[in-house]
């Protein structure tokens, strides 16, 4: 999938439900943050918050009352048109949304007290630009060994073939080039069970977890192979593995 083709793909499902996955019957083992509470804790009530690649605005409505004021911005059209429709039936106050382009973040330099960023890219130069000094920095990325098994059944997939850690270990480099300090990491491994096909299903087609999923018969085929192969007591097995950066400009 191409940047085109992940935009189009990125737009369409922004319109179709935001990045709300929450209705998807799933049991994790071994989640060890949930990134959105890490997130609130690191602000204090009169602080300014940036949420990069807000998506439908799901997840900063959720901890509004952690900071003052709370800005969402998204690339994709349809996802700030859901954002902006959540926050409408929210009645929350204090949160906004925007379109705008991670690489161009249009507001005063020094303006944020926190800047996160969940499952979107960043680019570190920007968040240091509009960042305080002092204020921090917090992103949660998708591993390169995420869903591993599906990869592994399909021959190809997400990050598919890449080295272990890199992703990180880029970012981690971009931030120390735009002046972060006291950068940290954390990562986990967790188990996940599907409860039905219909929910692992509903995840490959509103994810580039495999590119272009359904639209040749022989997914399907080799998705009823791999539920026969992965099925457990508990539900159709996989992983999702994480990591998290925190930085201190």
């Amino acid at each position: 999938m191409n940047s085109i083709e992940y935009k189009e793909f990125y737009n369409k499902i922004g319109k179709i439900n935001g990045w709300n996955f929450s209705h998807v019957k799933c049991i994790s083992e071994g989640v060890k943050w949930d990134f959105y509470n890490e997130v609130a804790k690191t602000c204090k009530k009169s602080d300014i918050l940036l949420d990069i690649g807000t998506g439908g605005g799901e997840a900063i409505l959720s901890i509004a009352d952690s900071a003052l004021l709370l800005v969402g911005i998204d690339h994709s059209t349809g996802m700030i048109e859901t954002a902006t429709k959540n926050s409408a039936e929210s009645d929350i106050a204090n949160v906004r949304f925007l379109q705008m382009d991670a690489e161009n973040i249009n507001f005063p330099e020094n303006f944020f007290n926190v800047i996160s960023s969940r499952h979107s890219c960043f680019y570190a130069k920007e968040i240091a630009k509009v960042l305080v000094k002092g204020g921090m920095f917090l992103t949660q990325q998708v591993s390169e060994n995420d869903k591993l098994n599906i990869k592994e059944a399909f021959g190809r997939g997400q990050a598919w073939g890449a080295k272990k850690d890199s992703l990180k270990a880029q970012y981690i480099t971009e931030l120390s080039d735009a002046g972060f300090k006291d950068i940290q990491s954390f990562e986990f491994n967790a188990t996940e069970y599907y409860q039905t096909p219909a929910d692992l299903i509903f995840l490959l087609k509103h994810t580039s977890i495999i590119p272009n999923f359904g639209e040749e018969e022989i997914d399907f085929q080799i998705l009823q192979q791999f539920i026969l192969d992965n099925q457990t007591e508990l539900g159709i097995r996989t992983n999702s593995e994480r990591f998290m950066v925190i930085a201190r400009k």
